[in-house]
């Protein structure tokens, strides 16, 4: 039946964790979970031990978005029926790549304290991949981390493929996407006395091209997590392993940070951390919200956009531009009839509000902001209206 063909679909995707299937991205699969248990002293086996409960997620090469039936790439299902509030996985920041992690690796004289989190993790991922290779202590991590084409957000997209894509929003913020990246890589790398020139043995230019700047943006962009409950504060973190779990627009699950311990007895480290916000049956898959995202932001960072997304939206521009005498008395062809007698006020009112005289309003399918019919209203008010 439809049961069993699900069944089958799914199991094909899953790769035992101590077997080296042919398959190479189910052998990539069973290394990262293997080094995961030695670096991270993590228990993710399928079966109890001594006092450790079967790991509950499994990852499978193969995902199904349960509502569209489409492909979703990896990701990680229930291998058991798991409830709501269940510690789903938990991973050392040592794993983890962040800004930290990244001027360890260069050196803090050669990172600056100030650089941007984006930038430094970039070039911690661009090392790793490119100047260490099979030495590096991330391989088993950076083997299960696709290609620009497997991701392809539209910031990698040719002028020709962006070009179907003339109307959207997407095309202005994808080219402006596409110049600061060119920018920021010119400044920081590969312009006249950038990193390339002052530290040749650390920063080769023959690793460190923009074609490899441009993929280790397209894994921040994508797999990036914002962790908010760090004790010095928001940290951004590439994740080995949470990173695998795909999106859906109605999950309330959200990776973040703790302390290391229990209640009573802290020992000064932080893991990452996600519970269920829900049960799940076994084989199916788990899902985190990457956020309140539309679909422009997500075909723009993440390369796909959703048939059914609550947050899905589209820009209204609206401009509260009233007609004043100063306005009339510069258009020849105007007259005293075009006068807004409230324009004065009209402007004084918006700017005491903190809002600019042109707004971009998000309109959803189903719903509209509030404010923007306030201001709307506030546009088209007239003398007799104050009365």
């Amino acid at each position: 039946g439809s049961f069993e063909k699900e069944m089958q679909a799914k199991m094909k995707g899953l790769g035992g964790l101590k077997s080296k299937n042919a398959n190479p991205k189910l052998s990539a699969n069973a290394n990262l979970v293997e080094w995961l248990a030695e670096e991270g002293d993590l228990y993710l086996a399928d079966e109890s031990s001594w006092g450790e409960a079967p790991h509950p997620l499994a990852i499978s090469t193969e995902t199904v978005d349960e509502l569209t039936n489409e492909s979703s790439g990896r990701g990680l299902l229930a291998r058991r029926s798991v409830n709501d509030g269940d510690e789903l996985l938990k991973i050392p920041m040592d794993l983890c790549f962040t800004k930290k992690s990244a001027r360890k690796a260069f050196g803090k004289e050669v990172l600056d304290r100030d650089i941007n989190e984006y930038l430094a993790i970039a070039c911690q991922l661009v090392r790793e991949k490119n100047v260490l290779g099979e030495k590096s202590r991330w391989k088993p991590y950076i083997d299960v981390l696709p290609e620009v084409d497997e991701v392809n957000p539209t910031f990698t997209w040719s002028d020709e493929d962006l070009s179907f894509l003339e109307g959207s929003p997407v095309v202005a913020a994808t080219q402006s996407m596409q110049m600061k990246l060119k920018r920021e890589y010119d400044a920081l790398l590969g312009g006249e006395g950038a990193l390339c020139d002052k530290y040749p043995d650390l920063f080769p230019r023959e690793h460190f091209t923009y074609e490899n700047w441009v993929w280790a943006f397209t894994m921040l962009f994508s797999r990036a997590i914002r962790l908010r409950n760090m004790r010095q504060g928001e940290t951004l973190a590439m994740v080995p392993y949470a990173d695998l779990i795909n999106h859906s627009a109605f999950s309330g699950a959200y990776v973040d940070a703790r302390e290391v311990g229990d209640w009573l007895f802290k020992t000064g480290g932080e893991e990452v951390i996600l519970y269920a916000d829900r049960g799940y049956r076994k084989m199916e898959q788990v899902y985190i919200s990457y956020g309140p995202k539309s679909n422009a932001d997500l075909l723009l960072l993440y390369g796909f956009a959703l048939e059914r997304n609550p947050f899905n939206s589209v820009d209204v521009t609206v401009s509260i531009k009233p007609r004043t005498k100063a306005d009339i008395s510069e258009d020849d062809g105007a007259s005293d009839a075009d006068i807004d007698p409230l324009a004065e006020e009209k402007i004084a009112f918006v700017e005491d509000a903190g809002r600019k005289t042109i707004v971009d309003f998000p309109c959803y399918a189903d719903r509209y902001p509030t404010e923007m019919i306030e201001y709307l209203r506030l546009m088209q008010m007239t003398p007799e209206d104050t009365r």
